[in-house]
């Protein structure tokens, strides 16, 4: 299984295509800029199963509807954050000035609880991940040794938690008990900037001194 990194939008968010061996993909967090995602993806042949969204923040749900619409497809978040996509105060583009206000449709499958899942061919485990915001989750390929953790976890950083919903230690919790129990070598798929490992950030993460 190969997975493809695509940071869109002012913020650079990481838009995440998981691609499987018969050219179907899973589509994580699509920021920003879906015209450039859409042909990205048909430039590539690849056939969209799945939207799935690590949380609902503006910088993270841009391009949904356009890659919903445009292939058909389901999306799916925590019911935490599912009032969350049409609302522009509780995703946040209501107070960002370089930001039109977003109201995104509601998603089609609201993620309860932890759970393995399946997705056409492809099978992953959600871990419940709060902190940065409340319905925060993160998809874990055990097969494959990566995690796609949104704004939970960064290389050498985690994420905000002055945002509506935030919580410090809610987010350290979630980061001790979620992910850093991984093999040391899962690749931690961050929502912004480059891809770091388990191991790495237990080795020298300032934030997580003591664990």
């Amino acid at each position: 299984m190969k997975w493809f990194q695509l940071p869109l939008g002012a913020l650079q968010t990481n838009c995440y295509i998981i691609e499987g061996p018969d050219q179907s993909c899973l589509i994580f967090d699509p920021g920003s800029e879906g015209k450039k995602l859409i042909k990205w993806l048909t430039k590539r042949e690849l056939k969209p199963k799945a939207i799935l969204l690590t949380h609902a923040h503006f910088d993270h749900i841009g391009a949904v509807d356009a890659v919903r619409d445009y292939y058909q497809i389901p999306v799916y978040i925590h019911e935490e954050e599912e009032d969350w996509l049409p609302d522009p105060a509780l995703n946040g583009s209501k107070y960002f000035a370089m930001q039109e206000m977003l109201k995104v449709k509601k998603a089609d499958y609201i993620i309860k609880q932890e759970e393995v899942m399946k997705v056409g061919h492809f099978e992953f485990s959600i871990f419940e991940t709060p902190g940065h915001s409340p319905g925060s989750v993160s998809y874990y390929f055990k097969e494959d040794g990566f995690v796609v953790s949104g704004d939970a976890l960064f290389k050498s950083s985690i994420g905000r938690t002055d945002l509506p919903g935030g919580n410090h230690k809610q987010l350290i919790k979630s980061i001790h008990e979620k992910l850093l129990f991984l093999p040391e070598e899962t690749e931690v798929l961050s929502g912004h900037g480059p891809i770091t490992s388990i191991g790495e950030e237990m080795d020298s993460n300032p934030f997580l001194n003591g664990f």
